[in-house]
């Protein structure tokens, strides 16, 4: 059975349409995946609308495909796009182009350049590798039903098309490029069990044939040299593997099933063949992936062995294992968990490793370079869900791999006196060293397996003792020495130096247990100095400055008595955590056990700041303690923040970039600065839940690791702050605490574990050392690679050797990901650029997903890039809406005039379920030196309905709220200089009205209405103030039986009565306009030339139902007494079928312009006049960057 069919007959233009303005589009596929798309903003027109311009800039969409060229390039194919990234030197993209237009690309296929068996394929994996043996490679693009071939030049890095989109009858599940004369020819397989012969050049279909079981395949994969020859390997519906081939073809096309593999519950999503050890693996809907022996497949072989048997089932992933690709001894799998697995075939099937980079959604493509399939050191790629592509330098297998395991834990095997309590590490680089304090009062040093006890204390420090070191600088010298401090029950704290013991000093804090030690450095009379601090009874912390001074007979030490710090009244009343402000002169930032934090300055500084009035702190509370005392009495904290992390205690404090960080046992870490000599927190970032306890952060940044108290103080001083002026962003961290019995390093920028290593728990002494290469590559994934070192049971343990060097990996972000699933909304806040400079454009977006999170993004329309700004989540389930308020520096000239606008201020709201809101303020601006947008995020409030029904008073008496309730839409009812008015669409059937105040930072519920009794969809407002100062403010709300009604919400404007206003009980007005849900609603008013007197506005309505509605409302306040108002329908126009499914999204641009956005994947423009709605057709359209 033959068909001919020319590539020109399936030509077909697409248009597509990206962003400016701003709505959503959101589609599912059969794994639930959705694709974000940022719509545009018209050019100027006419009224009515003539012509529109739209022009293509960005799309973020799951990496549904990837393919590695040789070693130095990697294709992706992302939507309809295919790119080219490099990666040699710097990994960065070199080419794009939009091939399939409507089709997401699920499947990339280079052409051959030389015979069969000497080229490897993504899924068929040869025994030899080859090298481009010229500068052009044809491609093969498919997915969905539409082919495309394209020619990718390797030296001038660019693409091109060759012919137009062929456009099938059936789903394309694979396609293998075949031996022919005097063309190449292309064998498809098709999803309803069937393969077709098409000639690459031509496009021309030359053989078609079917099997007898024609199922449904969830996968297919093609073996074999030649048409002849072809085997279809295909994972049916049925969960099974079978195998047949076009020359088994009996007179009526179809051909028999020769083999059968049975084994998985679930669909069969991926295959991978090993042609070297016959060997074929399957990845399925059961999570497993599955091992087959069949033997050689193709040519003479056929369909392999009689009896194909099952070698292995690896389990390990959590979740649906999406793709597959073998090694002669390793085997790569990735799932929907988000985890890239390399499994060890040397280690019966275990994980030999886990490679994570990707949000919720998980990885959806999986490549392998040819040296990685050879088991040599080479590179793996990943594709998520949210649109990131990463990749991965993996190590080469080695030798003793039959002995590799998933963790290991080594004990070094600790012999002194005693039981170990406080473990250390001493050193830099690849030479470390573990020191050990006992509770019999000796301090031991490794020494290869030996133990040294290089210090021994008196009775008094036996059963108990507190230990800290630090390294110190010998004054007039490059000489750098370890300096031991230990603390015993009785105020004694002896310091000494690990390599000397014998030199050293005794000191006293007081004559009641030391509680802790800490070693800060900081800026003492001109110099940078290591400070001694050691908390004693009484809510004492005794201070010292420590100096190690060399002279002609040796090393002594020098210590200098400073004033002691005075700790609040409380239960627990001791020091946790300190750092001295390298910023701020003379400021020193504290936490204690109680979870307080607090701020103290020297002597000298507090008087100057007294003596000049710049003091400013609460006389009652913070500074009586200090005008009792004389000038020799302990210090008093200036600000305090009591109780900030709860009553288990800070854990942590640091300074970096001119922000302070703290972290407790609440399971939070709080961003805070300093103005004015008082503590403000900007913003809490939790970890993930469960993980209650976090102990520190570690920083990502440009120059490498830096951790908490290590800090570059002498660089960080030569920078100068400008309070009034400076916009300091958040640097990239991640928290190092504990989840369980489990050591956990979480990143909250990418919401996954870098490292978890099961220690018992986090009532131990530990320290952790990161890699050595993680001065040079600061990425977060290296971080998995550290060792910890810990005590256990009475055992000093590690989780990996202190000499090991190795790094089995080294990842680098080619594309960073947004929203692992889908995007629920998204907001516009504005645009930056510099002055005069139109080039450095960026729009600033805020987007909210499923997966609980909200994005800030910039994005530059010139060059298309994508910058993740920052990431909030604060939200404990799906964000449903967004609002956004301009604040600070606005111009008068509106968002269009873009030429001074270096920086953006703007409150952000957003809701979802279980009924949160969250508030935030966002501070953008361009960094100076790199031109890239930067981001400031200060948490304002937060507020829940289930929280405010738990502190009512007298709640036994009223029914709880559902806990189960959303947000389901938001509007912005009143824009003050301090308070900002919301109305919110609830699904238990309410209006609800909230007054969020930014200087007290908090969130009041002012009015609520169940009126409606069913789920509120969509709520929106109109504001009108006339010549006569009459103001009218009108709040139109969509319900799910498709009515729309109008409430009116002017009294509140009255700001001194908002307090105890009351609000309707029912709306004024209410229309039906469809016939299921209103999911959508957009206002603008509308003028008549003739009625300049009279308010007309236009009210555009999408529902679930795919219709799109029009109402003309006129608004009359004439004759009406006690500001009453009325509204009169002028005219209802509806298109009943405006989109094939559910409008989710509307827009009017200008009273002439509507948008409209659907699931269906389509943006349509209509043109609004008084004869209702019209489509503006192709033609009306000009497509810009097709």
């Amino acid at each position: 059975m033959q068909h001919k069919t020319c590539w020109n007959c399936y030509e077909r233009k697409y248009i597509t349409f990206p962003f400016h303005l701003l709505l959503k589009i959101k589609t599912r596929s059969l794994q639930g995946t959705q694709v974000f798309s940022l719509p545009f903003r018209p050019l100027e027109m006419a009224s009515p609308v003539e012509s529109a311009v739209m022009k293509s800039t960005v799309l973020v969409a799951p990496v549904t495909a990837l393919e590695f060229l040789g070693e130095d390039l990697l294709l992706t194919g992302e939507g309809p796009i295919l790119s080219v990234y490099s990666l040699q030197a710097s990994p960065k993209e070199c080419t794009s182009l939009n091939v399939l237009h409507n089709y997401r690309i699920h499947g990339i296929r280079p052409s051959r350049k030389c015979p069969f068996g000497e080229r490897q394929f993504n899924n068929v994996i040869s025994c030899e590798s080859s090298v481009l043996d010229n500068d052009k490679e044809d491609i093969i693009v498919f997915g969905g039903k539409g082919v495309r071939l394209v020619s990718f030049n390797t030296g001038r890095r660019c693409l091109k098309l060759i012919g137009p989109l062929l456009e099938l009858q059936d789903w394309v599940l694979d396609i293998h490029w075949l031996k022919g004369q005097p063309h190449p020819l292309l064998g498809i397989a098709l999803a309803h069990n069937a393969v077709l012969l098409l000639d690459a050049e031509t496009g021309n279909v030359l053989s078609f044939y079917s099997c007898v079981e024609s199922c449904l395949l969830y996968s297919a994969l093609m073996i074999g040299p030649n048409w002849d020859s072809l085997v279809l390997v295909g994972g049916t519906v049925f969960n099974q593997l079978v195998l047949w081939r076009p020359t088994g073809t009996k007179p009526d096309g179809q051909s028999q099933v020769e083999r059968r593999l049975l084994g998985h519950s679930g669909v069969i999503f991926s295959l991978c063949y090993l042609q070297k050890s016959g060997w074929l693996a399957s990845a399925s809907d059961d999570r497993s992936v599955r091992l087959w022996s069949v033997g050689t497949l193709g040519g003479d072989s056929g369909c392999g062995e009689e009896s194909p048997t099952c070698l292995r089932v690896l389990y390990g992933h959590q979740a649906r294992v999406f793709c597959v690709r073998l090694a002669p001894n390793r085997v790569f799998s990735a799932g929907e968990d988000g985890a890239c697995l390399l499994w060890e075939w040397g280690g019966e099937g275990k994980v030999g490793h886990t490679f994570r980079g990707h949000r919720s959604g998980g990885v959806r493509a999986l490549a392998v370079s040819k040296r990685s399939i050879g088991c040599k050191e080479g590179w793996m790629a990943t594709g998520g869900a949210d649109g990131g592509v990463r990749v991965w330098r993996v190590a080469k297998e080695k030798k003793d791999s039959k002995k590799t395991k998933a963790e290991t834990q080594l004990d070094l095997g600790f012999k002194g006196q005693g039981c170990p309590k406080v473990v250390r590490l001493l050193g830099e680089g690849e030479l470390y060293t573990v020191l050990v304090c006992t509770d019999q009062g000796e301090v031991c040093l490794s020494q290869g397996d030996t133990w040294d006890v290089i210090w021994q204390g008196g009775a008094e420090f036996q059963s108990y003792c507190v230990m800290e070191i630090t390294s110190i600088q010998v004054q007039n010298s490059d000489c750098i020495v370890w300096v031991c401090v230990v603390g015993n029950l009785k105020g004694g704290v002896q310091v000494f130096l690990v390599g000397q013991p014998g030199v050293g000093v005794l000191l006293r804090a007081g004559e009641g247990k030391v509680h802790s030690v800490l070693w800060v450095k900081g800026l003492f009379e001109g110099s940078w100095r290591w400070c001694l601090l050691a908390s004693g009874s009484e809510g004492l912390v005794y201070r010292w400055t420590i100096k190690v001074i060399e002279d002609e007979s040796g090393l002594h030490m020098k210590e200098e008595t400073l004033l002691p710090f005075l700790l609040p009244p409380c239960a627990k009343r001791w020091l946790t955590a300190a750092v001295t402000l390298s910023q701020r002169k003379g400021l020193c930032l504290c936490g204690d056990r109680r979870g307080s934090l607090l701020l103290y300055t020297e002597r000298g500084e507090n008087d100057r700041r007294n003596e000049g009035g710049e003091r400013r702190m609460d006389l009652q509370d913070q500074e009586t303690e200090n005008k009792q005392t004389d000038h020799g009495g302990p210090l008093s904290s200036i600000s305090t923040l009591y109780g900030v992390h709860g009553k288990q205690g800070v854990t942590s404090v640091c300074e970096y970039q001119d922000l302070c960080y703290s972290t407790g046992r609440d399971g939070s870490v709080r961003i805070l600065t300093v103005e004015e000599n008082i503590l403000k927190v900007r913003r809490v970032q939790r970890a993930c839940k469960g993980m209650e306890w976090i102990e520190k952060v570690l920083f990502l940044g440009l120059d490498g690791l830096e951790v908490q108290g290590k800090l570059l103080n002498e660089r960080t001083e030569k920078r100068k702050i400008d309070q009034e002026s400076a916009i300091v962003a958040e640097t990239r961290f991640v928290m190092v605490g504990f989840h369980s019995v489990h050591f956990v390093i979480w990143d909250p920028h990418r919401q996954e574990k870098l490292l978890s290593v099961a220690c018992g728990g986090g009532h131990r002494s530990w320290a952790y050392k990161h890699p050595i290469n993680m001065d040079t590559d600061p990425q977060a994934h290296t971080l998995g690679q550290g060792t910890l070192l810990f005590i256990k049971h009475g055992a000093v343990m590690v989780s990996r050797s202190l000499a090991s060097t190795e790094t089995d990996v080294n990842a680098h972000t080619l594309k960073e990901g947004l929203h692992g699933r889908g995007i629920s909304c998204v907001c516009h806040l504005g645009s930056l650029t510099k002055t005069g400079q139109l080039s450095e454009l960026w729009e600033v977006f805020v987007t909210g997903g499923e997966d609980t999170t909200v994005g800030v993004l910039a994005i530059s329309p010139q060059s298309g890039t994508v910058k993740l700004l920052s990431v909030l989540t604060d939200h404990i389930s799906n964000v449903r809406a967004l609002a956004a308020i301009r604040r600070g520096e606005t111009n008068e000239k509106g968002r269009d005039d873009v030429t001074d606008t270096s920086s953006l201020s703007s409150l952000v709201f957003s809701v979802g379920g279980r009924a949160q809101l969250q508030c935030y303020r966002l501070l953008m601006h361009l960094d100076e030196q790199q031109s890239q947008p930067i981001c400031q995020v200060t948490q304002i409030a937060g507020h829940r309905l289930d929280e405010q029904w738990e502190r009512k008073r007298n709640r036994h008496k009223t029914v709880k709220m559902n806990p189960e309730t959303r947000y389901m839409s938001m509007a912005v009812v009143q824009n003050g200089t301090d308070c900002v008015l919301l109305a919110l669409g609830c699904s238990d059937g309410a209006v609800r009205l909230f007054c969020v105040t930014e200087s007290s930072r908090s969130v009041d519920m002012l009015w609520e209405s169940f009126y409606h009794q069913r789920c509120v969809l969509s709520v929106a407002t109109y504001k009108l103030e006339d010549s006569q100062d009459r103001k009218l403010l009108l709040l139109f709300s969509g319900t799910t039986d498709g009515c729309i009604s109008v409430w009116d919400l002017t009294a509140v404007l009255n700001s001194k009565a908002s307090v105890s206003w009351q609000g309707p009980s029912a709306p004024f007005f209410s229309i039906p306009v469809h016939q299921s849900g209103v999911n959508t609603l957009a206002l603008s008013p509308r003028r008549e030339m003739r009625q300049m007197e009279e308010n007309i506005i236009s009210l555009a309505s999408g529902g679930d139902d795919g219709q799109l509605s029009l109402l003309h409302i006129k608004i009359d306040q004439k004759g009406q007494e006690n500001g009453g108002v009325s509204l009169q329908l002028l005219s209802h126009c509806s298109v009943p079928l405006a989109h094939s499914s559910p409008l989710t999204g509307l827009c009017l641009l200008s009273p002439t312009l509507l948008v409209s956005t659907s699931p269906d994947q389509r943006l349509c423009l209509w043109s609004v006049n008084s004869d209702g709605l019209r489509p503006l057709k192709k033609k009306d359209v000009t497509i810009q960057g097709e």
